[in-house]
């Protein structure tokens, strides 16, 4: 067990460091909104082949939750991988807050850590990039984070050996759509590692992408369980 909560530690620091890095030190005005979404959706490829064997690099709370939703993990193991996660994502932010810092343009206050948001987008950088209402930037991380979920158990319970790309190439493809409406979360440990150390609005509207993944995981995870998406030479 050591060894998964190793890997799912050290993959979540990657996810956060090289998407929200992405997000932070290169940006719109150097890669652009698809930049960034190849950023996150790389960082998952590389990890689901680097440590996929290990843990099986969910990388995500709501992923494990939608794995347990399904019947395909225990609620220890769970909770082991929630700690790990998190600590990860909270490390990679923190690291990537350094690395911004070393530059003279860069302050935490108004750039921020390439935090998660919803509503008017504030003086602070907090809130949604296109200024997205709350019910329009629930819905999406409810309904995106459905499908990533449903993407991963499906394309894992057979074990593919192209799983990693098309859970890779999903999240781009979120990303693509959904940066401007929340900067895309459809990860809880992904939103709370730059929002411990952003704080103010960034961890109050925390609440938001810690409950709407974590509900389309779980809707995901009934699908499964429910084999409504079991393919049916799968028992």
């Amino acid at each position: 067990m050591i060894k998964k909560l190793a890997a799912e530690f050290i993959g979540t620091f990657t996810l956060v460091l090289f998407g929200c890095g992405a997000a932070v030190l290169a940006g719109f005005g150097i890669i652009g909104q698809e930049g960034i979404a190849w950023a996150f959706g790389l960082a998952i490829v590389a990890m689901a082949y680097g440590i996929g064997s290990v843990s099986g690099a969910h990388l995500n709370p709501a992923v494990s939750f939608g794995f347990w939703a399904s019947g395909r993990m225990s609620t220890t193991d769970m909770g082991g991988y929630w700690i790990a996660q998190c600590l990860g994502a909270i490390v990679g932010a923190g690291i990537l807050l350094v690395i911004a810092s070393g530059s003279p343009d860069y302050a935490l206050a108004t750039s921020g850590l390439g935090q998660n948001g919803y509503g008017l987008r504030l003086p602070s950088g907090q809130g949604s990039p296109g200024d997205y209402a709350l019910i329009a930037c629930a819905v999406f991380e409810v309904v995106a984070t459905f499908i990533f979920v449903a993407v991963i158990l499906g394309s894992t319970q057979k074990g593919s050996e192209f799983a990693g790309l098309a859970i890779g190439l999903t999240l781009v493809a979120i990303h693509i759509v959904g940066i401007q409406v929340t900067g895309v979360s459809v990860n809880p440990a992904r939103s709370l590692g730059p929002a411990v150390w952003v704080l103010g609005d960034a961890l109050g509207q925390l609440w938001l992408f810690v409950a709407a993944p974590m509900v389309g995981a779980l809707l995901a995870g009934w699908t499964f369980r429910a084999k409504l998406l079991t393919s049916d030479d799968i028992s």
